[in-house]
């Protein structure tokens, strides 16, 4: 079964950059898209960015220019760059993927079946 790890939180000022790390392990992460959500408290979870399969990568509006996700299948990973970071960017960070093979470019319109259990990304002088 495919699990999922998060790395690379912490606290940083604002303008600062942060790259967080999703290690997969039990699969082969090839076999997936991989999500970006984050969750602050009181408030929904959030669609941050997706790669595809394909290695076709999205951002919501509201990092878009700011953070840049990328794919390395040989190290079995994931990795979001975020720069220029805000304090409304303090959240929980949790990587995601699924489905397994699913054949598809758009992975901002997707269901996901594996969560990592979040990295705590705190943005604040």
């Amino acid at each position: 079964q495919l699990q999922l790890v998060e790395s690379g939180g912490g606290l940083v000022q604002p303008g600062g950059s942060l790259r967080l790390s999703c290690a997969a392990s039990g699969s082969t992460l090839d076999y997936y898209a991989i999500g970006w959500f984050r969750q602050a408290p009181g408030k929904e979870r959030e669609w941050v960015s997706c790669i595809s399969r394909l290695y076709l990568a999205y951002y919501a509006d509201s990092v878009k220019g700011r953070f840049t996700i990328s794919r390395d299948n040989a190290k079995n990973a994931v990795f979001l760059q975020m720069d220029s970071l805000k304090p409304e960017d303090t959240a929980v960070y949790v990587c995601a993927a699924g489905p397994y093979k699913n054949v598809g470019f758009n992975c901002a319109a997707m269901t996901y079946d594996y969560w990592g259990q979040g990295t705590q990304v705190t943005v604040s002088s």
